[in-house]
């Protein structure tokens, strides 16, 4: 029986990677967003299917659910960001503007996956896959020209994938959470990605370089496969030794 599979945040990026990733598997892939035309185009380009809604909408999830597979053994909860990429950082001692960022992180990080997760719980097949994208700012924060919010919905995904792999395990299915530092080609900084980050960045790494898209992809694949069956309620980093894991 061919494998299903459901990327959320799946038109660009790191997720459009690990759908292309999951296809060479042989894995029957949908993807999901916000943006129905990049689905669309992506899904025609790579071989998948697109359903298009807001993970972190629950009205919309319920509403998408007739048109997602009726049994998924692979589910990656990869939407997500950074908020402030659509928020204009509150200005100081703006609390009320403050505090609106701190929740669109979380509802845009956390709450899609909470959502997505729970609305296929019932469709996730015997020795399914469970794979949350998270991120290094999740681990050492986000740096001092942050102000946290994005750094602490990550900690939140990472702790979700042992709370979640706790409650599914006894249904053979396992949840992981891959932790990527920073990666190119992603919509991620919107442009805004200067040479003097990227070069910082890479020298972070024990390999002086970023990663790609493909890397973070190649290690949700392998968590995804059948292979990964004993690997679970864990953080994976992907980030060259810029946080080295313990």
């Amino acid at each position: 029986m061919t494998r299903t599979a459901v990327v959320t945040g799946g038109g660009t990026g790191i997720g459009r990677a690990i759908a292309e990733a999951l296809i060479a598997q042989n894995v029957d892939v949908t993807i999901t967003g916000r943006r129905k035309e990049v689905l669309e185009e992506t899904a025609a380009t790579i071989g998948a299917r697109a359903v298009a809604f807001d993970a972190a909408d629950p009205v919309a999830v319920e509403e998408a659910l007739p048109a997602l597979p009726e049994r998924v053994d692979v589910l990656v909860n990869n939407a997500g960001g950074n908020a402030t990429r659509r928020l204009s950082p509150p200005a100081d001692g703006d609390l009320a503007g403050l505090r609106e960022l701190w929740l669109a992180q979380y509802d845009q990080n956390v709450v899609s996956a909470v959502m997505v997760t729970t609305a296929l719980t019932p469709r996730l097949a015997a020795n399914g896959r469970v794979v949350l994208v998270g991120s290094i700012a999740g681990v050492r924060g986000g740096g001092a020209r942050g102000n946290g919010s994005y750094g602490a919905a990550k900690a939140a995904v990472h702790n979700l994938a042992a709370d979640l792999g706790a409650r599914l395990g006894p249904r053979g299915i396992t949840v992981n959470t891959v932790s990527p530092g920073l990666v190119e080609d992603t919509e991620f900084f919107n442009g805004t990605l200067s040479e003097e980050r990227r070069a910082r960045s890479g020298s972070e790494t024990f390999t002086g370089r970023v990663a790609t898209p493909a890397e973070v992809a190649a290690t949700v694949a392998f968590l995804a496969s059948p292979a990964a069956g004993h690997i679970t309620g864990q953080v994976i980093h992907v980030n060259g030794g810029a946080f080295p894991g313990r």
